[in-house]
């Protein structure tokens, strides 16, 4: 069996074909949103060929050329993206080694590769991939039975990322595309998730200077314009003249009490029993607000319909399924849309990136130019998906040696996923306000293992007895999908913040009561390493720990916090084992910006509505962590040949568990509902 997304995509010149003048192209599904992963590609496509790295030209995400993989999501960009690409070069790489034996005449075991020139070691004997690229065919699929090489010139060695040049020099951006001719295009959202368009003066519109065109389709309306600030102008006239109906949500509560009152299906995880007697029960009650991806930058696409051919270019992770339902929502045939990944504001989940590639199609399409569309920082939050609010109820009971001897969760959560493409339906935001509008797609969540919101909600320690039940609430509140780590987040913080409580009731050192209950030799070697490295414990110190997925990257992490008028993460270490690591700088990288993400979920970050609308529309009504604010910070690896496993979102939980462990640690409290601002530490003070 083909190996990682190889096997969806066996045609080895949809991974590699060879240039003129010595280049490589590599092509990848995978794309890169800020994480490393198209650098840590080419490292390994480096590697295998037996290339340097400056040969290599990557291509990444681009509907016309690249493999089809997906979403880059769910930290699989190494251990499906990359292992496959591993795979497909070690065979091209045998494929000319005997196209090379044939023409030299010798055995294949007596050439190597040096950058590309294919030589027999001491003699004159040589070729090269591009010379005898004329006679290889890679028009073959892939069989995966290749020996791979047994080198590390260049995977396990810090690169300069790929993507940092043309950002640093502004000109990676899709925000900073321009084409010839090109429009400006705002769109006008209705009032409310349920509102729709009454009437709409677009005469007036069209009339403005520099107006191009006006469209409106059903609940739709679009404005197109010769320059960004007269487009800015027509839509905010736009709004002044239009009328919508009046929309309504539930009311809101506080998420722990809400949840659990909806719709659920239920589902047992994992039950064990075994008969025991114990000392003590504790019972917690945990929960996360609804959060935004906040990315700085808002979401953006630029669109071309020529020839009756459509062009988006988009930061999506996603380009085919985008291409998909762009298609499906105008009617096209897909041969006829081509998605270009270009760089944008990383969110890490599902924002708005597929929808406003969505209103660049329409309005491309309605006034016959490239036309590049920004949303603005209310559209960004009041529209975009967001990560599901969670409430974690649980329970143990401790035994007389101090060890849980019983242990039951439940979790309450939305789905996490619903990506353009991933289910039925259309998750584009335009398709639902057309006059034909699509429909939407089913609530549902990745099947468990890893789950959505049931992802990490089964503990990695032992427990004689465990039952773990997860509620999936299908009744929606607001619009969500996935956000970085998916349920992950909520579950380590909450499973992690309990087993810091039993250990504090169980009078025992809360890394020691990790330890305890850890089988996993990998495991505990990153919590020993955490701690070690922290010089545990100190006061004002809290830990977390996870292995993502409980099957990729284990991740540790210490946190050192200052209490004052708000709570203020000073010091982090981490200690990460993710298996042989491509890039250091890049994997340490991806650890510190979990970090610095999930102490902005844990001590700043909810969204809020009322009965009719979501009420977060800027940065006032939803901060964030501020550069100020990020702690100093200890990444240590743990050096492994083991295979690869997923680190990205590795860090998000036990970030998060850490911080409220230190909080405890502190100041004695327990604020077990997110964030952990000022108010709902003097709540639990309370």
């Amino acid at each position: 069996m083909l190996p990682g997304d190889l096997k969806a995509n066996p045609r080895l010149d949809h991974w590699v074909r060879f240039e003129p003048k010595g280049r490589v192209t590599v092509l990848s599904g995978k794309v890169e949103l800020g994480q490393g992963a198209v650098t840590a590609i080419a490292q390994i496509a480096a590697e295998e060929l037996g290339v340097k790295l400056e040969r290599v030209t990557m291509v990444a995400g681009d509907t016309s050329r690249s493999p089809d993989e997906g979403y880059t999501s769910g930290s699989q960009s190494m251990e499906s993206g990359g292992t496959a690409m591993r795979v497909a070069c070690a065979e091209v790489r045998q494929l000319f080694l005997i196209a090379a034996a044939r023409r030299l005449e010798v055995n294949v075991d007596e050439l190597e590769v040096d950058d590309g020139a294919i030589r027999v070691p001491g003699t004159d004997l040589r070729t090269d991939y591009w010379t005898l690229s004329a006679e290889v065919s890679l028009a073959r699929d892939s069989s995966g039975e290749v020996k791979l090489r047994n080198t590390t010139s260049i995977v396990g060695k810090s690169q300069p990322r790929l993507d940092l040049a043309p950002k640093l020099s502004g000109a990676a951006y899709v925000h900073d595309m321009e084409l010839p001719r090109m429009l400006h295009g705002r769109i006008l959202r209705p009032a409310s998730y349920d509102s729709r368009l009454e009437s709409f003066e677009k005469q007036k519109i069209l009339d403005m200077p520099g107006v191009v065109a006006v469209v409106v389709d059903g609940s739709f309306v679009g404005v197109c314009a010769e320059r960004e600030e007269q487009a800015l102008k027509a839509v905010e006239a736009a709004a002044s003249l239009a009328r919508w109906t009046k929309g309504s949500l539930r009311e809101p509560k506080a998420i722990a009490e809400l949840l659990p009152t909806l719709k659920a299906e239920t589902t047992v995880l994992s039950s064990k029993k075994q008969p025991a007697s114990s000392m003590k029960r504790l019972e917690a009650m945990y929960s996360r607000p609804y959060i935004a991806h906040a990315s700085i930058g808002p979401s953006c696409a630029v669109a071309e319909f020529k020839d009756r051919q459509l062009t988006v270019w988009t930061h999506s992770q996603g380009t085919f399924h985008l291409r998909d339902q762009i298609a499906r929502t105008l009617g096209m045939l897909k041969e006829d849309v081509t998605c270009i990944h270009r760089d944008g504001p990383g969110c890490y989940g599902h924002n708005g990136a597929d929808d406003v590639a969505l209103d660049a199609a329409l309005l491309a399409r309605a006034c016959g130019r490239p036309i590049r569309v920004v949303w603005s920082r209310e559209d960004e939050f009041a529209w975009s998906p967001f990560g599901s609010a969670m409430a974690v109820k649980c329970s143990a009971a401790l035994d007389a040696s101090g060890y849980v001897a019983d242990w039951k969760s439940e979790v309450w959560s939305h789905p996490h996923s619903s990506r353009p493409g991933t289910g039925p339906g259309v998750n584009l935001l335009a398709a639902w306000h057309l006059e034909r509008p699509q429909k939407g797609p089913t609530p549902k969540d990745p099947p468990f293992p890893p789950g959505g919101g049931a992802r990490n909600a089964v503990p990695l320690y032992e427990f004689p007895s465990q039952e773990v039940i997860y509620h999936l609430v299908s009744e929606q509140v607001i619009r969500v999908s996935a956000l970085r780590a998916l349920g992950a987040h909520a579950n380590v913080y909450a499973i992690e913040s309990f087993m810091d409580e039993l250990a504090h009731a169980a009078g025992a050192d809360p890394v020691e009561f990790r330890l305890r209950h850890l089988a996993d030799p990998r495991a505990k070697a990153v919590i020993e390493a955490a701690a070690k490295a922290a010089g545990w414990k100190k006061p004002s110190q809290g830990i977390g720990f996870a292995k993502y997925k409980n099957s990729s990257a284990y991740c540790a992490v210490v946190v050192e916090v200052e209490a004052e008028a708000a709570l203020r993460v000073k010091r982090v270490w981490a200690a990460v084992d993710a298996g042989q690591v491509i890039n250091p700088d890049g994997l340490r990288n991806q650890i510190e910006g979990g970090i610095v993400q999930a102490a902005s979920w844990t001590l700043k970050e909810a969204v809020r509505w009322d009965r009719e609308r979501v009420v977060v529309r800027s940065w006032e009504d939803y901060p964030i962590l501020k550069f100020d604010e990020v702690p100093e910070m200890n990444v240590y690896l743990v050096q492994s040949q083991n295979p690869w496993l997923g680190a990205g979102e590795c860090a998000a939980g036990p970030a998060a568990a850490a911080i409220g462990n230190a909080l405890f640690s502190a100041l004695g409290v327990r604020a077990r509902h997110l964030p952990l601002t000022p108010e709902r530490i003097a709540e639990a003070m309370q």
